[in-house]
């Protein structure tokens, strides 16, 4: 049986050479817009897209062999949380903040992840487990990125206050302590934008790929409720854990 475009299984069509054809065309849209607003993003456009392409096909055959051999599932979410960790923690600006970016995105994804095997909502086999705690370890890298950063400006351009309660004999926690609860809420604000709004602005990722991949509208849409509900929850563990243990550690004014 023929799926959407023609092609058995339900994968769409179209040619590699249509595929590539288009990917050139979006990139060469986005540098010409850049261009045309003075972003000067061109270079940045094409090397990410050079990368993705790498990426993408590489992953493609990664989860291939991991899906052929379950035992290999723990060691890509491994390195998907050590690369996660890696980014986050240069992003915050300091290399040196891994463990505590990569306690933040674990705990994040870890109770998530396990509220949902435990439930039944998902079977406990590498073929579904594999790409979703994959998505949460993404939102939950995006959300300590962000809470993290967020705290860290904050703090340095309210030093004032901060160094007031530290004279004050308060621990760095609790000096930060109002500062990381704002950080922390608006780090998840485009999460919670995305899930309030769902299906009347835009239809999230999961949701496109599974109708193009073949699945009814309401198969779609019940495993983009379970990916958006538990980008929520390891956003939000995420989100405070970082800013709990970046508190902990600021004594000077951080740079920005």
């Amino acid at each position: 049986m023929s799926g959407p475009g023609g092609v058995p299984g339900g994968v769409p069509g179209g040619s590699s050479t249509a595929l590539a054809l288009a990917v050139v065309l979006l990139a060469a849209l986005a540098v010409g817009a850049g261009r045309l607003g003075g972003l000067r993003q061109g270079r940045e456009v094409v090397v990410a897209t050079a990368r993705a392409v790498v990426q993408v096909l590489a992953v493609g055959l990664v989860l291939g062999a991991v899906l052929r051999t379950p035992a290999l599932a723990p060691l890509y979410l491994a390195l998907a949380l050590a690369v996660a960790s890696w980014t986050s923690a240069r992003r915050l600006g300091a290399l040196r903040t891994w463990p505590l970016t990569a306690a933040a995105i674990a705990a994040g994804t870890a109770p998530a992840i396990a509220v949902v095997v435990a439930t039944g909502a998902l079977p406990a086999q590498a073929l579904q487990v594999v790409p979703f705690t994959a998505q949460l370890v993404g939102g939950a890298m995006g959300a300590t990125t962000l809470a993290g950063r967020r705290l860290l400006d904050d703090a340095a351009e309210r030093w004032d206050l901060v160094e007031g309660w530290l004279a004050l004999g308060a621990t760095p926690a609790r000096a930060v302590a109002d500062l990381g609860r704002t950080a922390a809420a608006r780090a998840l604000a485009p999460a919670l934008d995305q899930t309030r709004n769902v299906g009347l602005v835009t239809l999230p990722g999961a949701f496109v790929g599974l109708l193009l991949g073949g699945a009814t509208p309401l198969q779609a849409a019940r495993v983009q409720l379970l990916v958006l509900v538990g980008l929520v929850a390891a956003e939000t563990v995420a989100a405070v854990l970082v800013t709990r243990l970046l508190g902990a550690r600021v004594r000077t004014r951080p740079a920005r």
